[in-house]
């Protein structure tokens, strides 16, 4: 059995005019370094779902739709996750909703981390997402990376837009702390599952 955790960064907009890949390529670059996992990005831009129209869930009823499907199997190649996230409304994206909707069992039994960005470093859309996590039956690091307040006016588009590594010093401890308990996370849910096969 592999014991190197196979992680996604899964972009969680795709609005033309994101901030998302400016974090989500800064994130990948600091997974990247590690040799305890590896990472690659999947964009959300990608997978063009329909809004969750099948009978039910992949739980109970298999997905019909081949984009859903194709999705389905993406995310079930990977043993974590690290979501990276915007906060619209107080909440997450309707599309990373949709897409967490689009599958079930292949999110099952998975850690996740994520990496929000805005005025709150979109700790409501980070909240909302651990809270879906849970009825996907995932598990959530204690830890997160929150790029907040004049950290994100600094390299937004909506402040200077400087490049992210103006702030990562501000940013890189939370980083390695949502990236060890992910790993660590993802060993022994990797181990586990392996147990069920």
């Amino acid at each position: 059995m592999n014991t190197t955790p196979k992680i996604a960064v899964i972009i969680g907009s795709t609005r033309p005019t994101r901030f998302a890949d400016k974090p989500a390529q800064w994130i990948l670059k600091q997974a990247r370094a590690r040799t305890d996992m590896d990472v690659e990005l999947v964009d959300l831009r990608d997978h063009p779902m329909p809004f969750f129209d099948e009978i039910s869930t992949n739980r109970f009823v298999p997905s019909q739709n081949p984009e859903a499907v194709r999705w389905q199997e993406t995310v079930g190649k990977y043993d974590g996750f690290i979501f990276v996230v915007p906060e619209y409304n107080h909440s997450l994206p309707a599309v990373l909703k949709n897409a967490l909707d689009e599958a079930y069992k292949e999110w099952n039994h998975k850690p996740f981390t994520a990496v929000g960005y805005g005025g709150v470093g979109a700790a409501r859309s980070i909240e909302h997402l651990r809270q879906i996590g849970v009825e996907l039956q995932m598990v959530s690091t204690a830890a997160a990376v929150h790029i907040a307040g004049g950290d994100f006016f600094t390299v937004s588009p909506f402040g200077h837009d400087r490049p992210l590594e103006e702030i990562e010093a501000n940013l890189l401890p939370y980083a390695k702390g949502a990236f060890d308990e992910l790993v660590w996370w993802a060993k022994a849910t990797m181990a586990a599952r392996a147990l069920e096969a």
